[in-house]
């Protein structure tokens, strides 16, 4: 379990989060800046500028025979070609710190998937994916980037439809104060129920769109790994344990609309085991301040998750070495400037966020005696 200044094992009382300002969860910062240290989990999100040392793991492609271990280099599709990236935070690469100055709330990062993806490959990437974006945003304002002479798509999309951050803020909360299984039962009711014909649709429409295009649809990974670390939330082992298993129905229900799409569909699921939330070290981050960064890949994760599978269903692995990480950061301009057509409809999505407020209260409440720990 990863060891942080001011995180605690699971239900120790004695330490706070510092109130987190609403410009502080919702701020944007140059990708160009300096990143702050989180007083959650005492990172600083600056990881070393190579990232490729990686251990090794199968990748999660569907529908793969073969795929060769991480090397870099360009993926199966020919350098210079059109890569247009939809969807979520996932995608976009909330979690990374350091953002691209686009005048919205995408929170879009030069660190994420995609921009390393396309550095590694010399794509000519169209960053469409945005922060806090259901399936109707990806066919209101993303779908116009995509044409018959786009070559490549990836897609993230899913969690923010079954409001996934809602029920990891319910599962926070100690049990006297959350139905934390209502909430997982609702959000896997919708995901049977509903998803899966709506992403279909979505699905539809991105082949009509880019008909010559390879799609690559990415799966979310597994958040926890039994133990709770964080000092403002009180998931239990059993709580976490059916939160991973609605990922893992997610992801299913994910791979089954891509595959009847003749999309392939990574999963991230193996990849990340040994680096959920809590790990040595976290691809993921836990609760985090600003509390926008939690729950989501950090550098690492992008960089040594996502960054080869996905790569690896385009032919190859690519690795995000130094040079590709400063290829990618060097295209912050230009990515900005690119958005720009897409800014106003962009500005009415907010992320999705854990409501840290009510976890706080919670925990002031137990510390006075007002309530049981549990």
């Amino acid at each position: 379990m990863a060891i942080h200044t001011v995180r605690t094992p699971a239900r120790r009382a004695g330490l706070h989060l510092a109130a987190v300002s609403a410009a502080a969860v919702l701020g944007v910062v140059s990708a160009a800046g300096p990143a702050s240290a989180d007083p959650v989990s005492g990172s600083t999100g600056d990881e070393p500028s190579d990232v490729s040392g990686s251990t090794s793991v199968e990748p999660g492609v569907s529908g793969s025979t073969s795929v060769e271990p991480a090397v870099s280099g360009s993926t199966g599709v020919a350098a210079g070609e059109a890569y247009v990236a939809l969807g979520d935070s996932y995608s976009s690469g909330t979690g990374t710190r350091s953002y691209i100055d686009d005048g919205t709330e995408c929170l879009r990062s030069t660190a994420a998937f995609p921009s390393l993806v396309a550095a590694a490959g010399g794509y000519d990437l169209d960053f469409r994916a945005c922060s806090g974006a259901v399936v109707a945003d990806v066919q209101a304002n993303q779908l116009q980037a995509l044409s018959a002479d786009t070559d490549l798509v990836t897609l993230t999309i899913g969690g923010n439809d079954a409001d996934f951050t809602g029920v990891i803020t319910e599962c926070a909360l100690p049990g006297w104060a959350s139905n934390c299984d209502g909430a997982i039962d609702t959000a896997t009711s919708f995901i049977d129920g509903t998803l899966g014909s709506r992403l279909s649709g979505l699905y539809a429409q991105v082949r009509a769109a880019a008909p010559n295009a390879e799609v690559v649809v990415a799966g979310y990974p597994r958040l926890f790994m039994g133990e709770d670390c964080d000092v403002l939330t009180f998931i239990s082992p059993e709580e976490m344990t059916r939160l991973n298993a609605t990922a893992d129905l997610l992801n299913r229900t994910t791979s089954s609309a891509a595959a009847s799409a003749g999309f392939r569909f990574v999963d991230p699921t193996a990849a990340f085991v040994g680096h959920a939330v809590c790990d040595d070290p976290e691809w993921l981050n836990g609760l985090s301040n600003p509390v926008v960064e939690s729950y989501h890949p950090n550098t690492l994760g992008h960089a040594q998750g996502y960054t080869p599978l996905v790569s690896a269903a385009l032919g190859s692995a690519a690795t995000a070495t130094s040079e590709v990480v400063a290829e990618a950061a060097s295209r912050a301009d230009e990515y900005a400037a690119q958005q720009a057509p897409y800014a106003a409809y962009d500005r009415t999505i907010a992320p999705s966020t854990v409501d840290v407020a009510a976890l706080q209260e919670a925990r002031s409440a137990i510390d006075a005696g007002t309530a049981p720990a549990e």
